[in-house]
C-alpha cells in the first residue's frame, strides 16, 4: 500500500461517566478500550468508511493485542481526549499497529494503548488486504512519529 500523506491529527474528547467506573472511582480499564474503539470507528466514519460499507464488503477488523500503560488516575466527570495515531503497517495494509493516547483537561497523559490488528476477510476468516476504499481510508490516518512498516505474515 502506498502512503499519500496523512492528517496531523485525529482525536475525541470524552467525559468520564458513572458506568465507566470502577469500585475505586476510577476510569476501569475496560473503559480506556471502549474510548479507543470510538476513536477509531469514527475516523473510519468521517472517511467515508463506516458500518454499511464493512458489512457490504465482507471485511471487519480484528485486534490480535492490546496493552495498556496506566500513568495518571481518570476519575468520573473528568474528561479525557483520546488521539489515534498508526504506528505502522504492513505493505499490503492486512495488519496495523496503532497508538492511542490519552490526554487528561489539565493536559497531563493518563494513559497509552498500542493495540495490533488486522483485516479479517469474514468469507474466509483470514487477514487479507482490506478492499482499496477501506485502504485509502485507513493510509490517510495520523502516523507517529516511530511510525515503521510492519512485516508481513503472509506466505
Amino acid at each position: 500500500m502506498r502512503y499519500t500523506g496523512a492528517m496531523d491529527r485525529y482525536a475525541m474528547s470524552f467525559t468520564v461517566r458513572w458506568a465507566d467506573c470502577d469500585a475505586n472511582g476510577h476510569m476501569r480499564n475496560t473503559a480506556y478500550s471502549e474510548y479507543a474503539i470510538d476513536v477509531r470507528v469514527a475516523y473510519l466514519d468521517a472517511q467515508g468508511w463506516g458500518f454499511d460499507q464493512f458489512r457490504a464488503s465482507g471485511f471487519g477488523p480484528v485486534l490480535l493485542r492490546e496493552e495498556t500503560d496506566y500513568l495518571r488516575e481518570l476519575k468520573m466527570n473528568e474528561t479525557v481526549e483520546v488521539d489515534m495515531k498508526v504506528l505502522g503497517l504492513t505493505a499490503d495494509g492486512s495488519r496495523f499497529r496503532i497508538l492511542h493516547d490519552f490526554i487528561r483537561a489539565d493536559g497531563k497523559p493518563c494513559a497509552r494503548l498500542v493495540l495490533d490488528g488486522g483485516w479479517m476477510d469474514m468469507r474466509t476468516r483470514r487477514l487479507a488486504p482490506p478492499p482499496e476504499a477501506l485502504a485509502r481510508a485507513f493510509a490517510g490516518a495520523p502516523r507517529a512519529e516511530s511510525y515503521a512498516e510492519l512485516p508481513s505474515k503472509r506466505k
